[in-house]
């Protein structure tokens, strides 16, 4: 640890979204997950001699939304490259890419740290096509499927900005907040869709010089990029302390092992002999088509976040969670349309809802209980219809049915008791057969007192209204005096 405060960690990361297009970045293949292996493919994407590319137009728009979302400048001209190296999944033997001359470039991502708001700068967003996919662990055999093979990407470059593994973690974050609410990635990392590279090195603090880098490769999860790092950062900051050189290289991470290893010597741009592509002509772009995406964007997080607080007048812890996902923001919204209750909306999708939906493994938009069901609900209590603990068995009947609540209130006689002579009745009762904690509570331990509440709600089956409750009980025990 004391070494570790001694050096300062470089941190620049490039971020693979894989684009929500039907069909591949050059050619007619559908790009649906989980097909049969080799079973989306053509002559395009298998590299096949003759064949050639056409480009997806809806791929280029997703990469001009991320670009705005994100600050960047759109050029108006872009040119695709061939990036040349070798692999037994990338069948053409190069891969097509943009690299002088992106689509977006000089943008930045805004950040929260412990010492506040931090941009850190984009250097480029490019469009390229993904390689396939080989697989290592089938009978002592390397097997490939080219289905993920030209299916559309983005590359998301950032300055070596970043200093901590947290910053990495919370910038990533980010990154795939924005790629959902924009609609142009599902950011599930497990399946491989946004995928994460890492160069770090590591200097003393007060230097401007930057060190020997490393990229580590494999990280598929926040958890992984953060221990990834750390391992990183701890064994460069060992190399130097022992007077050792970090050599530049490209290491995978095995997470099993939480260790990174080498995989290869680390490629400079150089190696690749990138040069134009000759099967495609630069891509322009024209200004009102960039207006006209600007104009059809979606309301972004951080705007998101400031309405909700603004306009629901919610704590910003409360505005965050609910906007951390779009399907959550959307959820919420939706349920507004039944109650007008936000504070108490937001606890309920905060902790029941988010509860239930982490359990399962669902996204909001496919949680079992309708938003409008759910408003309806909250509005129940809000009425004094039912309490707040018959809405809590109301809302586990509803898990399983989504029926709506009036209707599950009625069928099983949940009404709450407002009527006080019924309320008297219970209290008096409650009174009668607990003389010992009567006697206590007139002796002045007043913790007792929740102990007769519990006892009434008890007795009413839930049913009786606690504020009614607790002015009785007051009253009554008052009177004992």
């Amino acid at each position: 640890m004391a070494m570790l405060k001694r050096y300062e960690a470089v941190i620049g990361l490039e971020v693979h979204a894989q684009l929500l297009t039907e069909t591949k970045l050059f050619c007619g293949c559908s790009t649906k997950f989980g097909a049969q292996p080799n079973t989306n493919i053509c002559p395009v994407c298998m590299g096949l001699p003759g064949t050639l590319p056409t480009l997806n137009k809806r791929a280029v728009e997703f990469a001009i939304r991320m670009g705005l979302a994100t600050n960047c400048r759109i050029n108006k001209r872009s040119i695709f490259a061939r990036k040349n190296y070798f692999y037994p999944d990338l069948p053409k033997g190069y891969q097509i890419s943009q690299f002088e001359e992106p689509i977006c470039e000089n943008g930045f991502v805004e950040i929260e740290t412990e010492n506040g708001s931090r941009k850190i700068r984009l250097k480029r967003i490019h469009i390229e096509e993904d390689a396939g996919k080989s697989i290592h662990d089938q009978g002592g055999f390397t097997k490939v499927d080219l289905n993920r093979s030209g299916v559309p990407l983005i590359e998301i470059v950032s300055e070596p900005d970043i200093h901590s593994t947290q910053e990495a973690s919370q910038y990533l974050k980010n990154l795939r907040q924005l790629v959902t609410y924009l609609g142009i990635c599902d950011g599930n990392m497990e399946e491989g869709s946004l995928r994460c590279d890492a160069n770090i090195s590591i200097r003393k603090k007060g230097e401007t010089a930057l060190g020997t880098r490393t990229e580590i490769k494999n990280m598929n999860s926040f958890r992984n990029v953060e221990r990834a790092l750390e391992f990183e950062i701890n064994r460069q900051i060992e190399l130097l302390e022992e007077n050792r050189t970090v050599v530049q290289e490209t290491l995978l991470w095995d997470a099993d092992k939480s260790e990174a290893r080498p995989m290869r010597g680390k490629e400079e741009s150089h190696d690749y002999r990138y040069f134009p592509e000759p099967d495609l002509m630069p891509l322009e772009i024209s200004e009102d088509w960039v207006t006209e995406i600007q104009s059809a964007l979606p309301e972004l997080p951080n705007a998101r976040k400031q309405r909700f607080i603004e306009e629901y007048q919610l704590p910003e812890y409360d505005a965050g969670v609910l906007t951390s996902e779009k399907s959550i923001a959307d959820y919420y919204e939706q349920a507004l349309t039944s109650t007008n209750n936000y504070k108490a909306l937001s606890n309920w999708v905060m902790s029941e809802a988010l509860k239930i939906a982490n359990e399962r493994k669902v996204d909001f938009s496919q949680f079992p209980i309708s938003a409008k069901n759910l408003g309806k609900l909250i509005a129940l209590v809000d009425k004094q219809v039912i309490s707040g603990k018959i809405a809590k068995e109301v809302f586990e009947d509803m898990l399983n049915s989504d029926d709506d609540p009036e209707n599950i209130v009625k069928e099983k006689n949940l009404v709450q008791i407002t009527d006080a002579s019924q309320i008297k009745i219970i209290v008096e009762r409650v009174l009668k057969d607990n003389p010992t904690q009567v006697e206590q509570y007139l002796n002045g331990k007043e913790k007792v007192f929740g102990f007769f509440v519990g006892q009434v709600m008890k007795e009413s089956r839930g049913k009786a209204n606690p504020q009614i409750v607790n002015e009785i009980l007051k009253e009554k025990l008052a009177n004992l005096r």
